[in-house]
């Protein structure tokens, strides 16, 4: 008599699935629910082109920055790369950005690894 109905199988389902997004563990954030001005706990990119770098300098920092873009099955989105992430990331790579950064740029959304975020390549397509 522990069996339970095709009704609460799903509410738990759906709780289990909404304390995963919660907590963040191991949640793969897609590009259609990123939300501007808000970090980016886990998601996966496709790096479609990278643009050449340029020197930025400023009050606060002075360095190289390169646009990229890149996809996933969800869409488009911009992306920023910060000094060594020039030259590891390329054309075609799938890129992991953990604890970054969405943030609207001239009406479009862009990633970054932010201040403490970081960035690995995961070519394992």
């Amino acid at each position: 008599m522990n069996r339970l109905s095709r009704i609460e199988k799903q509410i738990l389902k759906n709780s289990k699935e909404t304390q995963k997004k919660k907590s963040g563990a191991r949640y793969r954030t897609k590009v259609c629910d990123l939300e501007e001005n808000q970090p980016v706990s886990n998601i996966e990119i496709l790096v479609l082109r990278r643009y050449p770098p340029r020197l930025i300098s400023n009050r606060k920092w002075t360095g190289h920055v390169a646009a990229a873009c890149g996809r996933d099955e969800t869409g488009v989105v911009g992306l920023v790369l910060w000094n060594e992430q020039i030259d590891k990331v390329a054309t075609g790579d799938l890129v992991r950005i953990e604890n970054g950064w969405c943030k609207q740029r001239l009406g479009e959304r862009v990633v970054s690894t932010g201040r403490n975020g970081r960035l690995s390549i995961i070519n394992d397509l």
